[in-house]
């Protein structure tokens, strides 16, 4: 296998990545690299003319040849960094997104202590995050997938915060008991005629994707089941598809919620809204 220097590894790879109109090829190019080598970003750009293993060489083609697939580099490397830190992912769980924190950042304005459920959890990011910004805050993370539960379980377990959380299988709110001083979920509420780009469609889990027929199933759901699970001045938070802040208010209105505040993402969409009970 023929030698071959880390910035010639570096062009050429970006040049591939390019080549199938990924518009990170750069930053990506740079990321595999320096998994596949165990090198920092400050290594390579002392060190450009240092040669690569064979095996290190073969390491990075390999993931180069994942990314030319539209293989998300966080579903490559196995992790994503949400608000500061790194998240264990796999194929059970929705790969999190930066849009996300703007409704984590809602929820620790609001919330400042007390009981929380976070429906739907995945990976964990956000009933994880909640914890590790706040330790007076408490939590039970749902999920119907037994595979995503072990990762949440291990992100909290990995972070830290794993004595201030609980794991529970079941669908939203099946099976639980409040009263919560939160109720937070980033549920499914893509339509299944949608045309998402191959990073998302080929390798977030569907299930976590897709909100039935008009991608509002789940809302309905919580809207109908949370009212008795919280306590007085009590939150209940969502976040939603960057269109959908009406039709959800209505949603939640028909169940007695009125919208306390909105999360606003980087965008400036909104990304997320905030319920209390009609009184």
């Amino acid at each position: 296998m023929r030698a071959e220097r880390l910035s010639t590894a570096l062009a050429d790879a970006r040049l591939k990545l390019e080549s199938i109109g990924i518009e990170t090829a750069a930053l990506d190019a740079r990321l595999l690299l320096q998994a596949a080598t165990r090198l920092t970003q400050a290594d390579i750009v002392a060190e450009p003319q240092r040669e690569l293993t064979a095996e290190q060489k073969k390491i990075f083609e390999q993931f180069i040849n994942r990314r030319m697939a539209h293989e998300p580099v966080s579903r490559i490397l196995g992790s994503r960094e949400f608000y500061g830190r790194e998240f264990k992912i796999t194929p059970a769980v929705l790969d999190p997104r930066a849009d996300t924190e703007c409704v984590v950042e809602l929820a620790l304005k609001l919330v400042k202590q007390g009981r929380f459920v976070d429906l739907g959890t995945g990976s964990g990011a956000i009933a994880i995050t909640l914890c590790a910004e706040n330790k007076n805050l408490s939590g039970i993370a749902t999920d119907i997938s037994d595979d995503a539960l072990l990762v949440a379980q291990a992100n909290a377990q990995n972070l830290g915060v794993e004595d201030l959380m609980q794991f529970h299988k079941g669908a939203w709110l099946d099976g639980l008991r409040g009263p919560f001083d939160l109720i937070i979920s980033n549920p499914p509420y893509i339509r299944p005629d949608a045309k998402l780009p191959p990073d998302v469609a080929n390798y977030d889990p569907h299930v976590a994707l897709f909100g039935g027929a008009d991608g509002l199933q789940a809302y309905r759901v919580i809207a109908q089941q949370s009212a008795p699970h919280l306590a007085e001045s009590a939150y209940l938070i969502v976040e939603l598809g960057f269109d959908q802040s009406q039709v959800v208010t209505e949603i939640f209105s028909e169940h007695g919620f009125v919208v306390s505040t909105k999360a606003i993402d980087i965008a400036g969409y909104i990304r997320g809204l905030a319920f209390t009970k009609r009184r």
